[in-house]
């Protein structure tokens, strides 16, 4: 069993050992694909295989689709090299359910893969000539928050864009630079409508995508690189839109366990590649079941029937409002910190740590008392509902196997909407105080001694990745456990940094707080744990 189009063809041995296979016909719809295409998706990352490939994989199952995905990688050129071309652009989607069952499907709505290289005439060919077709309806991304950015931490424009603006379009290397440079080929070919939706998980991910493409399409109108109108169409909704949407759905790393069940199936093609950029991969991506994705309805050119594969169409001020449920309160802050503090306590799953009474005491605090009196509730998902699923059905979920190293990836990052929101709501309500927020400052406490990079045993902890460990952790790498403090001088530089948290927490009350919190958890070896139990046990 090979994960191949040749292999499909042997049904009854995929079948026998009860893998879903494609119903529709793939030639069909990927010569129809090839033509026309009216989707094409940049980042083939987990999420997008596990998620967004299935979504269109059901809709053409159901004969409600003749066209499927083009998928375009311009960040990890290993993706498709090593894994989307020698497979056909096929994935095994394991899904693992709470109740212990499996299903597993094969995914075949991609039809084709490209990199996103300038430098390479034939995919870049390929790709000006699906932007220049009149078919094309949805340009969708999940290439990571961080993809938006065209400046570094300290604030300054990146060096591969700066070279951009000053290039122009022809031969760009940064990646907002390449989709700029594409939309721009659409512009020069008819002027023809088109939806860029970001599928990131983050705040206002449309407004984020908006601002990037327009800071090139007016440095290249300014330097005179491209037609004067260039600038007014990315900046026409009736022309170019830019949906906000909110995504759903936990794809860990391919997972050993995963891995052998497979290779007991007789499934030859359970190899991951770790990339020169540090991209899991592997033939299968196995996820939990739960999944939503809601986009604001705004497509100038029409837009793929995703609404038949469970994807919710709705207005800006809806997909604000879960969005800002999710990521802001209802979900993703409490990942942040159970990745915060499982790493301190060298755990290894997320549903592990939901196990951990003060952990889950934790999460329920931040959730239930703290997050959901500032929830907005969106109409179409109930807030409550959904902690609810979070922490009695997806955390807990013994066979999704999510480790806190890699929800810890990038804090720095995230916790200015993961955790700066509801501070903020906070200081805007008259009826709530921010002073009152207990567990909020416990967690941001916690960061700051995870920064230490020494878990609670006092042993050497690896940090994940994060682009501003080089900045962050000497503020408190002098600091040993066992030191009394105070640790102002140590702390300030950090928690005043309204870029990181969104406010400065010493002008609204909680530096002090939190460097108290901060003092308990270094008093000695142990001390987080008791830490944790004093405020939850």
């Amino acid at each position: 069993m090979k994960l191949n189009i040749n292999s499909l063809k042997n049904t009854k041995v995929w079948e026998d050992k009860g893998y879903r296979l494609p119903k529709f016909n793939y030639e069909e719809v990927k010569a129809n694909t090839m033509k026309n295409p009216n989707w094409i998706h940049f980042g083939a990352g987990n999420i997008f295989k596990a998620f967004l490939a299935n979504v269109q994989q059901n809709i053409l199952d159901a004969g409600k689709s003749d066209r499927g995905i083009v998928v375009a990688e311009g960040f990890d050129y290993e993706i498709i090299e090593k894994m989307n071309k020698p497979h056909d652009d096929l994935t095994l989607l394991v899904t693992l359910k709470s109740n212990g069952s499996i299903e597993k499907t094969v995914v075949s709505s991609i039809v084709e893969s490209l990199i996103v290289d300038a430098e390479n005439e034939g995919n870049w060919n390929r790709l000006k000539e699906i932007f220049a077709n009149p078919s094309l309806q949805m340009v969708s991304f999940t290439i990571t928050e961080k993809g938006y950015s065209l400046k570094d931490a300290k604030g300054e424009v990146l060096p591969a864009v700066s070279e951009d603006f000053k290039r122009g379009p022809k031969a760009p290397v940064s990646y907002i630079g390449k989709v700029a440079s594409l939309v721009y080929e659409r512009y020069i070919n008819g002027k023809t409508p088109l939806a860029l939706v970001s599928m990131d998980n983050c705040s206002h991910n449309g407004t984020k995508l908006h601002n990037a493409v327009r800071a090139f399409a007016k440095a290249w109108v300014t330097n005179g690189l491209v037609a004067d109108g260039f600038e007014k169409y990315v900046n026409d909704p009736n022309f170019i839109s830019f949906p906000w949407s909110m995504i759903d759905k936990i794809t860990p790393r391919p997972d050993a366990s995963v891995k052998e069940m497979l290779k007991s199936d007789g499934f030859e093609d359970i190899e991951d590649v770790i990339t020169a950029k540090n991209t899991y991969v592997a033939p299968f991506v196995n996820a939990e079941e739960p999944e939503y994705l809601v986009i604001e309805d705004v497509f100038p050119n029409g837009r793929p029937n995703l609404e038949e594969g469970g994807v919710i169409f709705s207005q800006r001020e809806t997909v604000d409002k879960v969005e800002k449920m999710k990521v802001c309160t209802c979900l993703n802050p409490l990942h942040t910190a159970l990745a915060i503090y499982g790493c301190l306590l060298d755990y290894t799953l997320i549903s592990k740590e939901m196990e951990d009474p003060e952990l889950k005491a934790l999460v329920e605090k931040i959730g239930y008392v703290e997050g959901l009196p500032v929830v907005v509730n969106p109409g179409i998902i109930d807030p409550k509902e959904f902690i609810d699923e979070v922490l009695n059905v997806r955390f807990p979920n013994p066979f999704m196997p999510d480790a806190p190293q890699r929800i810890a990836t990038d804090t720095s990052q995230k916790l200015g909407i993961r955790f700066g929101e509801t501070i903020k709501a906070y200081m805007e309500r008259e009826n709530l105080n921010v002073k009152d927020l207990k567990y909020i400052p416990l967690v941001l406490a916690g960061w700051c001694r995870y920064l230490m990079g020494i878990d609670d045993k006092g042993n050497k902890m690896q940090l994940s990745p994060d682009p501003m460990l080089e900045e962050l952790t000497p503020y408190v790498s002098e600091i040993k456990l066992g030191d009394q403090g105070p640790f102002t001088e140590n702390l300030k530089l950090i928690l005043s940094n309204a870029s990181i948290f969104g406010v400065d927490l010493y002008e609204i009350g909680l530096g002090k707080i939190i460097e108290d919190y901060f003092g308990e958890l270094v008093a000695s070896e142990g001390a987080v744990r008791e830490t944790l139990k004093k405020y939850l046990g």
